[in-house]
This record gives structure tokens, sequence and C-alpha cells, in this order.
């Protein structure tokens, strides 16, 4: 299941992210965004704010997410570095969007 959340200036998309949750003990947030023009505004933590508080996504066990440069916002809401990063795993496949 995703369940997406945007975020609005007037009436032009300012930003936007996704949860995948299975609704009962799993979350992943992902697809966060805000474009360039609005950040410093406070919207980020508007929007994970108001996602945390989603009455479809609440007593779950566990919230994921991935993050290259926003620590510190995630931070602020309890979100930590996984405890046991060697449980951990992932496949990647760097480049797979680009056109040939």
């Amino acid at each position: 299941h995703s369940l997406c959340f945007s975020v609005y200036a007037g009436d032009q998309l300012a930003g936007f992210a996704r949860v995948v949750s299975d609704y009962a003990t799993f979350a992943y947030i992902c697809d966060v965004f805000v474009l360039e023009e609005h950040r410093g505004q406070g919207l980020a933590k508007g929007l994970l704010a108001t996602i945390l508080a989603h009455p479809e996504l609440q007593g779950l066990r566990r919230w994921m997410l991935v993050t290259r440069d926003a620590h510190g916002l995630y931070r602020q809401y309890g979100f930590q570095p996984a405890r046991r990063p060697e449980n951990v795993m992932e496949i990647t496949h760097p480049g797979i969007y680009k056109e040939s």
C-alpha cells in the first residue's frame, strides 16, 4: 500500500512524500522532496508531522527511511541510525532509470 502526502504553496505543489506500509507493523517513508524555492519555510517539518500523525499509521512497530542529507530533520522526529545495521540488506540497481 502507498499513502501519498503533498504540500502546497497556494495552488502550486511545493513538496511530496509517500509512505509504503502494511498498516499493521511497518512503514517506509520514501520519495520525499520539497522544491528548492519552498525550502526553509518549515514545509518538510509539517509534512513529516502530518505523516507521523496519520490515523492509519498509528501503532506501527517500525518506521524506516533512507536519506542522503536530511538526517537532522528526521532526528527531530525520533529517527536514528539503524540499531543493527548488520541486519539490513538491500539490492541496488544504480543507473536503472538512465535513458539509453
